[in-house]
């Protein structure tokens, strides 16, 4: 279960602060005031609360936005809890409980593979607190030592008398027990719960109807809007003509919000969305409007052969080594804008009086969206709060709280009214934080082995911590820049032991926001990389794999070697049929992908199987990982294949569906995965596979057809034979 939507602001405070002494279970009071009476259920700790029918609600900070990360937290909760998986269920609790509380839920933010790597330890503490308090308990109900006791399936046992008693019968004196101050964690090797191909939580909802996302969201008395910004991002509005649009029907009220944007309020989205295109407007561009995808062009091929760039990761002299080697390959590769394109729009739903401002909506940040709030109501932030629905798809959009934003200042508008804000599918598309366009070029030198003895890898494009955090860059460096091409680091280190290495980074800064896209920068880095270590394999006459090998260090070697013998690489193919390989560290993870392609006469391509292996160090759910790693290939491929920004007079020119495509089922390969954890550290799932698939698919096509595709997407490239 999540919260249920319709939590009234008194609501929440009567059942946050009705019982002294223990915080109470009270997230989903609705909107009926009489039930402010109900009977609360304390919890055990911040994890954990059971009621008297055993039901165990576990409450999860970190999102849910299709990748199961809840699940999967529940999983090791129950894991330490020892409690009956059947009865256990789930909520989130709000990020303004959560400063009250001093963060004891720590981390609200969801992206960069962390929901689990970063909180599998306090998570798993709060598992095995809640069990040691609820065998104190029993214990002290029996007055028999607790070393006696023991837990299991939702069940406190006495060893010497046989006397059990269940959770929910022992849950309200546990709650009054002091918690233990250390407790001992489960070895991995004895999980029963974790570790286990569990059905997810909320599968159920989602496919009855039932689950409540941000665009379902009702309140009594609300009223919907919707927004037109600047078209081109920097952009101010001069002024606004609404005389039309005031008279047509529903319409409550028209106004300007942040010197850049026209809200338009209605009884229902249809009608504010048919009044603002009725709505004329006058936009102050600049010199932005000259702008386009050519001069974005120039700006980053000027990069490629600047004198000046920071340096992310360097061994030995590159350039002496290059210089005096008996032979130089030289390749330069580009990767375009683009979008997340999440099923669900960004929409927020806000309340606002002078004395507090409450928001509903799907978020990956809530103590983000939370600050957000607060600055744009002009209120404390004690004074505010968010609440948190499923997302309707994040993959990292969701991070940024912009729509929130503008979801506050629009109930300012009308204080005391919920306003629902909805961008529609146009504004979502032309208003992203957009995956940053970059290109590399790479030069390296061979000896007449054929061996690499020097490798300069110059980036150039984008930096995505200049767009949204430039309080985070090292010395006007962007670290993120260079992830999976970094000397070391959990995030994404460099696998290739290279004698002599360079890799740098030209900054080159459009005015298109650039932001944190699945993936992230690992996705065009290892693009590069994976496609040029194929390109200096076939210029020393050598299998890929076998070259690759020669320089990985032993995990990223392993992984490699997993993917490629699980698919049989180096043995015949179907006639037609051509192997491409990749692989990659990233978000604490080793992976590694073998695609199967063929492309016909015409160059009509087609991705028979992508056979992936993971070493993610522990496995929670290993079906999660594989639906995981299957769906970061729909999303990897599909953004391969046809996804592309592109820019005219300053403006996005992809406004829907229509102009942005994206992949279609009968173009999904099979998927087969492999898991090789090591037990030995916690990595990420969902981000680091993307990252695998282009570069594997590129080079099996380079097999299939002699040509190098070096710019994608492949949509725009002619795959045909002699092309």
């Amino acid at each position: 279960m999540t919260i249920q939507t319709s939590l009234g602001r008194r609501g929440f405070l009567v059942s946050g602060t009705a019982v002294v002494g223990g915080f109470s279970l009270g997230f989903h009071l609705p909107f009926d005031e009489s039930v402010a009476q109900a009977q609360t259920v304390k919890e055990l700790n911040a994890w954990v609360v059971i009621h008297p029918d055993d039901k165990v609600v576990i409450r999860i900070a970190r999102s849910e936005m299709g990748q199961g990360t809840l699940t999967g937290l529940c999983q090791l909760v129950a894991e330490e809890l020892e409690c009956d998986w059947n009865k256990v269920t789930w909520e989130y609790p709000t990020p303004g409980e959560n400063l009250k509380r001093n963060r004891v839920w720590k981390n609200f933010s969801t992206g960069g593979s962390r929901g689990i790597r970063e909180s599998q330890q306090y998570v798993r503490e709060g598992g095995a607190i809640a069990r040691e308090m609820l065998i104190a308990a029993a214990a002290k109900q029996w007055n028999v030592p607790a070393s006696e006791c023991s837990a299991a399936n939702s069940v406190v046992a006495h060893k010497g008398s046989g006397k059990t008693l269940t959770y929910g019968a022992v849950a309200a004196a546990a709650a009054e027990l002091e918690p233990p101050k250390e407790v001992k964690l489960k070895d991995p090797k004895d999980w029963k719960v974790a570790g286990k191909p569990l059905k997810r939580l909320d599968t159920v909802e989602k496919v009855t109807g039932k689950q409540i996302y941000g665009m379902d969201h009702t309140m009594p008395g609300m009223l919907n809007a919707t927004v037109r910004a600047c078209p081109v991002i920097g952009g101010k509005l001069k002024d606004f003509d609404a005389s039309k649009a005031e008279k047509m029907p529903g319409v409550k009220k028209i106004f300007a919000i942040d010197g850049n944007a026209v809200v338009v309020v209605a009884d229902t989205y249809w009608q504010a969305k048919t009044a603002l295109d009725a709505v004329t407007t006058n936009w102050d561009i600049g010199e932005l409007g000259k702008v386009s995808t050519a001069t974005i062009t120039a700006m980053l091929k000027e990069g490629l052969e600047a004198k000046e760039a920071f340096v992310g990761n360097k061994a030995g002299d590159a350039q002496k080594a290059i210089d005096g080697a008996a032979k130089k390959v030289e390749a330069v590769y580009s990767f375009p804008y683009q979008h997340h394109v999440t099923m669900e729009p960004m929409n927020a739903t806000a309340r606002y009086t002078a004395d507090k401002c409450e928001v509903w909506c799907g978020t990956q940040n809530g103590e983000a969206a939370l600050a957000a709030a607060s600055e744009a109501a002009g209120l404390p932030i004690a004074k505010c709060e968010v609440y948190k629905l499923m997302l309707g798809g994040g993959f990292g959009r969701r991070g940024r709280s912009d729509y929130v934003r503008q979801a506050v200042l629009a109930a300012k508008e009308m204080p005391g009214t919920p306003i629902k804000l909805i961008w529609s599918r146009e504004e979502d598309m032309t208003h992203c934080q957009y995956h940053p366009t970059t290109m590399a070029k790479l030069t390296a030198g061979l000896d007449a082995q054929g061996n690499l003895v020097g490798l300069h890898v110059r980036i150039s494009g984008q930096s995505i911590l200049a767009s949204l955090l430039p309080q985070n860059l090292v010395n006007g460096m962007d670290p993120v820049a260079f992830q999976g091409l970094m000397q070391s680091g959990v995030e994404a280190a460099y696998g290739y032991d290279i004698p002599n290495l360079m890799i740098d980074h030209a900054m080159r800064n459009p005015h298109i926001t650039a932001g944190f896209w699945r993936g992230v920068n690992v996705n065009q880095n290892a693009v590069y990389m994976e496609c040029f270590m194929d390109e200096l394999a076939a210029a020393a006459g050598q299998d890929p794999l076998a070259y690759r090998m020669k320089y990985l260090k032993p995990k990223w070697a392993a992984v490699l070697k997993a993917a490629c013998d699980k698919a049989g690489y180096g043995k015949p193919l179907p006639e037609g049929h051509f192997h491409g390989i990749s692989q990659v560290m990233g978000y604490g993870s080793y992976v590694a992908g073998v695609a199967e392609v063929s492309v016909s006469p015409d160059g009509q391509l087609k991705v028979h199987k992508i056979t992936a292996a993971t070493n993610p160090g522990h496995v929670v759910n290993p079906a999660q990982i594989e639906r995981q790693v299957a769906g970061s290939f729909v999303y990897g491929l599909s953004a391969a294949l046809y996804g592309e920004i592109t820019v005219k007079d300053g403006a996005v020119e992809q406004t829907n569906f229509d102009s942005y495509n994206v992949m279609r089922i009968d173009e999904m390969p099979h998927v087969e995965t492999v898991l090789v954890p090591t037990n030995d550290f916690w990595g990420g799932v969902g981000e680091p596979t993307i990252a695998v698939a282009a570069p594997a698919v590129l080079n099996a096509i380079a097999k299939a057809t002699g040509k190098r595709v070096r710019n994608l997407p492949l949509a725009n490239n002619d795959l045909k034979k002699g092309a």
